[in-house]
């Protein structure tokens, strides 16, 4: 089993791609229990533009999605979805708490956690908690759901 996903393999597992492919490497991946997500933040990102000029701060919900995007991969992992073209929507958002600033030159590591879900199945809840140099930066409980529709209809099922 995989424990580990470069940025070659999160490409061939979730469809986001620049400028809102927000995780860089995925380690420590158990299937159907938990993973950790990197994302190295730079000052090109593009949203430093606007939040916030001369005081770039990565923006809260593009943190929660940088640890949907590490859940997505590791669903993705332990369904065997590499190269099936599903989709991974966000159902619920909760207990979003935000701890520290997160700013270019900081690496976020995001720790996500299954609470609820399993090996070919639809809806998944997670635990994600983001830190930078061990800090708690962000954490939040999440909802969601697996849509093979596309590949389905790509099967032609």
């Amino acid at each position: 089993m995989t424990t580990e996903a470069d940025i070659q393999l999160i490409q061939r597992i979730i469809p986001h791609r620049y400028p809102f492919l927000l995780v860089d490497r995925v380690r420590d991946i158990v299937a159907n229990t938990s993973a950790t997500g990197i994302k190295n933040v730079t000052a090109n990102e593009p949203y430093f533009q606007g939040h916030f000029p001369g005081t770039p701060i990565m923006p809260g919900v593009a943190i929660i999605e940088a640890m949907a995007q590490t859940t997505g991969v590791l669903v993705g992992i332990s369904n065997d979805l590499i190269d099936r073209e599903a989709l991974i929507y966000f159902m619920s958002i909760e207990k979003a708490k935000f701890r520290r600033k997160v700013v270019p030159g900081d690496v976020l590591e995001m720790q996500v956690e299954v609470t609820r879900g399993k090996a070919g199945g639809k809806v998944w809840r997670f635990h994600g908690t983001a830190r930078v140099a061990g800090e708690v930066a962000a954490e939040a409980e999440f909802t969601a759901m697996i849509d093979l529709a596309k590949d389905a209809a790509k099967a032609g099922a």
